[in-house]
């Protein structure tokens, strides 16, 4: 099983965030690691969650944040459509959990690139949101680490479903 990452208890903020952030992007990948393509489509009712979903929708948190948010980089969601916004959530019987997995590692390079070369947490995102307005790198980073923090525990209950498996 994936090693989880150390977390300081002092250092600089830069730093703490991002451990904190990469132990939930670890958690992630410990709940889906070793599930099978059909397992990864288990849900509890009433929720219609799965794991396949759940990586592919933090695919997307991931690019949408850090490269097109933050970075200002003019590329799309990787699965969100004008007819389906929650297509993350929706994939086609084609879809797997191994695409989805390469697309969530992808989108965590970038970010995390993103992240070592904008050292200053109060630089602001590029896009200014109508509904937030301006927001600062350190607000994301909270921000990721708080959809991480809540995706996780829905993986949790997803993953001791599947196979009993609990736990970070």
């Amino acid at each position: 099983m994936m090693e989880l990452p150390d977390i300081d208890e002092v250092g600089p903020e830069h730093t703490m965030l991002c451990q904190f952030l990469d132990y939930y992007r670890a958690v992630l990948a410990r709940k889906v690691e070793g599930v099978d393509e059909a397992a990864a489509r288990t849900t509890v009712p009433p929720s219609t969650m799965h794991l396949l979903g759940l990586t592919r929708h933090m695919a997307d948190v991931e690019r949408w944040w850090f490269r097109i948010f933050f970075a200002g980089e003019q590329i799309e969601s990787i699965h969100e459509t004008a007819d389906d916004p929650d297509r993350d959530w929706h994939p086609d019987p084609d879809d797997t959990l191994t695409e989805a997995l390469a697309q969530w590692h992808g989108e965590v390079a970038h970010a995390r690139a993103i992240i070592a070369h904008s050292i200053d947490l109060d630089a602001l995102g590029a896009i200014r949101d109508g509904h937030r307005g301006e927001v600062s790198l350190r607000w994301i980073m909270i921000h990721m680490i708080e959809e991480y923090a809540r995706h996780c525990g829905h993986a949790d209950l997803l993953r001791e479903s599947i196979d009993g498996a609990t736990g970070d």
